[in-house]
C-alpha cells in the first residue's frame, strides 16, 4: 500500500515561458499509508492569459467566438454591462453580522460607500463553481471588470483552474470609448464605476460651470445689460 498519495490542497507552482504558452510544474506534498512524506511533480502546458485593448476585446467576441464574463459586484454590473454577457462576481456583498465585519462595515460605509459608492463586499466562495456550471473549460472567455485588477485575478484563478483562452481588457471597462459594446443599464460603461459624492459634486461643478460660460457670453455679447444687472462698486 505504500505509495498511495493523499494530496495536500494546496500546490507551488512555477512558470517558464515556452512560446505563447507556460510550463507549469506542479508540487504535491502527501503521505504514504507508512506515513512517510512523498513529493511528486507533474507538468501541463498553460495559456498566456491575453490582456487586450477594448477594440481588440471587440474583435475576439465577433471574430473568434469569446464569451464575456463580467466579475464586477452587482451594484456596477446594474448600472450598466454588455450585452448578453455573464454576470459572475469575484466579490459578493458581505453582510456577516460577526462584531469585526460589523466595525470594518461602518467604517467603509462611512468612507469608501459615501464618496464613491463602493459596496462592502468579500470574496465570492462560488467563483469558479459558478463559471464551471456555465462554461466548459474549452471555452473561450473574455473576463471584464471596470479598472482591470478583479478581471486580471480572476483571469489567474481560472488559468489555475485549467481554463486556456483567456482574454482581459486592459484598464478595463473604464478605458472603453462609448458605442464600443451594445450595452444595457442607466449609464455609459465606463461610468459604471462612478457613485456617491464624487458623482453628485462632479454634477454640481458641471452646473457651476455652466452658468460661469453663460454668464461670461452674456457680458461680452450684453455688456451694457450686464453693467445694469452687475454694476460696479
Amino acid at each position: 500500500m505504500a505509495g498511495i498519495i493523499s494530496p495536500s490542497p494546496t500546490a507551488l507552482y512555477f512558470t517558464s515561458n515556452v512560446g505563447g504558452r507556460r510550463l507549469k510544474a506542479v508540487s504535491w506534498a502527501g503521505k504514504s499509508v507508512s506515513g512517510n512524506v512523498i513529493r511528486r511533480r507533474n507538468f501541463r502546458i498553460a495559456a498566456e492569459v491575453k490582456f487586450v485593448n477594448a477594440e481588440e476585446a471587440k474583435q475576439l467576441i465577433a471574430e473568434e467566438g469569446y464569451s464575456v464574463v463580467d466579475v464586477r459586484d452587482k451594484t456596477q454590473f446594474e448600472r450598466a454591462h454588455i450585452k448578453s454577457c455573464s454576470h459572475i462576481p469575484l466579490f459578493i456583498y458581505n453582510e456577516d453580522n460577526d462584531i469585526g465585519t460589523i466595525i470594518k462595515r461602518t467604517v467603509h460605509n462611512n468612507f469608501s460607500g459615501l464618496f464613491f459608492g463602493l459596496p462592502f463586499t468579500k470574496m465570492n466562495p462560488e467563483f469558479l463553481k459558478s463559471v464551471r456550471n456555465e462554461f466548459s473549460q474549452d471555452r473561450k472567455l473574455l473576463i471584464v471588470c471596470q479598472e482591470g485588477l478583479r478581471s486580471a485575478a480572476a483571469a489567474n484563478r481560472l488559468e489555475e483552474a485549467g481554463y486556456e483562452n483567456i482574454a482581459c481588457v486592459t484598464s478595463g471597462l473604464q478605458s472603453v470609448k462609448p458605442g464600443t459594446f451594445e450595452s444595457v443599464g442607466s449609464t455609459e460603461l465606463q461610468n459604471a464605476g462612478k457613485a456617491g459624492l464624487i458623482t453628485i459634486q462632479g454634477k454640481i461643478s458641471a452646473v457651476l460651470g455652466t452658468v460661469l460660460v453663460c454668464a461670461y457670453l452674456f457680458i461680452q455679447f450684453f455688456p451694457d445689460q450686464a453693467e445694469k444687472l452687475f454694476p460696479p462698486s
